[in-house]
């Protein structure tokens, strides 16, 4: 990680900016120079340098955002959205003589529909609190990235997957309307509680994934899950990674549809263990044998049916080459998820120089991850993950302390995955970390149509200028103001 910038330059922002802000939001919302809080200036990539904001502004309504929109364009000055800050690809971490949009007062609940299914939240509500306000009416929101302090308008901005994308998708399959702001202050709604719609170009599907560079989410229509109570947990050792993965797509043909399906490698389940002070109680001899690990979730309304899922799993990975079967007891099978949900801290902890996401097609993962081994080898890097190998989503911790050397290899790796017919990214997001490798490893013929989206949406380049594509941060001295 670069320096952090304690120091940015109020000399910098055009005159008359910050009262203009101060009256958008009220002068209590806003923050400048030591007042900003430093959560503020980086989320968890890590490899981009963190920078201090000019200036935070914390609205509390849509109206509120708009005004700081229309005051953005007026004075042509970078807007950063900002959810938890949990994103791993450097998505929030904020431009030179730009504005903070961070929606941590934005955080409520507006309506649990329980007759249409459906909730509509603003952006700063978190995973974890979003389930718990669901949790009386036997509903949930099935989208679970691995972070619960994760914002839905994070979410939405990355597109979140997680392990449960196997069963119910990623963000984008439960996102049915939002509202947003434009560039220039307009809000607009799409969609709305309708399950389907064919009424012309899907905005709301072009927003999701965006990375807060086409417009500024301030509210999200959800659709929720009834909440099944019954689940259980299969830990199963093999004693290669290829034959995780070629077990993985009997399961999921096999009808009992997993919740989830991860793979984790053998380095990987040693750390996040040994973390967590978590013991297994597999024998010895199954630890020596055992290169790679496949936990299977299952869940069912009833408990006859939870088990006659869980026995036939057990039968047709027997039948696949499983080492042994083990069926966790409730206690064990939460440590072990919340453990996995941590490879990333314990990677981090552990000094991975970096850590990225990649996907392919699911009967790829084998012949994708011997290719990563051969280029870790000849790069002279360590490379280690663990994964949601339901859906082909890799994740990759890469030690290689030069930086240019890892800058190769991470390259070598991302091309790998298009070539299996994957793509750079499952569900992290591109960033400003993952940016060069995708403007040059994408076709080019896609880029340039993305490039003519964003500027019908952000003409000016306002919008987190800098992330996912090549725009040039927008010159923010008086005389460029229109």
């Amino acid at each position: 990680m670069a320096p952090v910038d304690h120091n940015p330059s109020m000399a910098d922002l055009p005159e008359g900016l910050l009262d203009a802000l101060a009256a958008a939001v009220g002068a209590e919302n806003l923050r400048t120079g030591a007042d900003v809080n430093e959560d503020h200036s980086h989320d968890e990539a890590l490899t981009v340098g963190w920078r201090m904001p000019d200036a935070v502004v914390l609205p509390t309504t849509t109206e509120q955002v708009a005004e700081v929109l229309r005051v953005a364009a007026d004075h042509r000055v970078p807007v950063t959205p900002r959810g938890s800050g949990t994103g791993l690809s450097g998505a929030c971490v904020p431009t030179d003589g730009g504005i903070v949009v961070a929606f941590e007062a934005m955080n409520r609940v507006l309506e649990i529909d329980t007759e249409n299914h459906m909730a509509v939240v603003q952006p700063g509500v978190t995973l974890e609190q979003l389930n718990a306000e669901l949790a009386p009416h036997g509903f949930f929101y099935p989208v679970s990235p691995g972070e619960n302090s994760a914002s839905l308008g994070g979410n939405v901005a990355t597109n979140a997957g997680g392990m449960r994308a196997v069963k119910y998708g990623v963000t984008r399959h439960h996102v049915l309307g939002l509202e947003a702001v434009l560039p220039g202050g307009e809000v607009i709604r799409t969609g709305g509680k309708l399950v389907k719609t064919s009424a012309g170009y899907d905005l709301t599907q072009l927003i999701i994934g965006s990375e807060g560079t086409l417009a500024v989410v301030t509210e999200v229509i959800v659709k929720l899950q009834p909440k099944l109570d019954q689940r259980s947990t299969l830990l199963v050792p093999f004693a290669t990674l290829d034959e995780v993965a070629h077990a993985v797509p009997r399961i999921v043909g096999s009808g009992v549809g997993p919740l989830m399906t991860e793979y984790i490698d053998l380095v990987t389940m040693a750390g996040i263990t040994e973390a967590a002070g978590l013991d297994l109680g597999l024998p010895q001899e199954i630890k020596d044998a055992a290169l790679a690990y496949l936990v299977v979730a299952l869940e069912a309304r009833r408990e006859e049916q939870l088990d006659a899922d869980t026995a036939e799993v057990a039968e047709l990975v027997t039948d696949l080459g499983a080492l042994d079967v083990y069926v966790l007891p409730p206690g064990a099978a939460t440590q072990l998820i919340e453990a996995r949900e941590r490879a990333f801290w314990v990677a981090k902890a552990n000094g991975a120089n970096d850590i990225v996401d990649t996907v392919v097609p699911r009967a790829s993962i084998p012949a994708f991850l011997n290719a990563v081994a051969d280029l870790a080898a000849a790069h002279d890097a360590w490379v280690v993950g663990c994964g949601h190998a339901g859906d082909g989503n890799v994740h990759l911790s890469i030690f290689q302390a030069d930086d240019a050397v890892r800058s190769t290899l991470i390259k070598a790796i991302f091309r790998s995955a298009i070539d299996h017919g994957g793509a750079i990214s499952g569900e992290h997001g591109i960033g400003s970390e993952k940016q060069p490798y995708f403007l040059e490893l994408e076709d080019p013929t896609k880029l340039a149509l993305m490039r003519r989206i964003k500027a019908a949406f952000d003409p000016d380049g306002i919008l987190n200028p800098g992330t996912l594509l090549d725009t040039e941060p927008i010159d923010a001295t008086p005389e460029a103001a229109r």
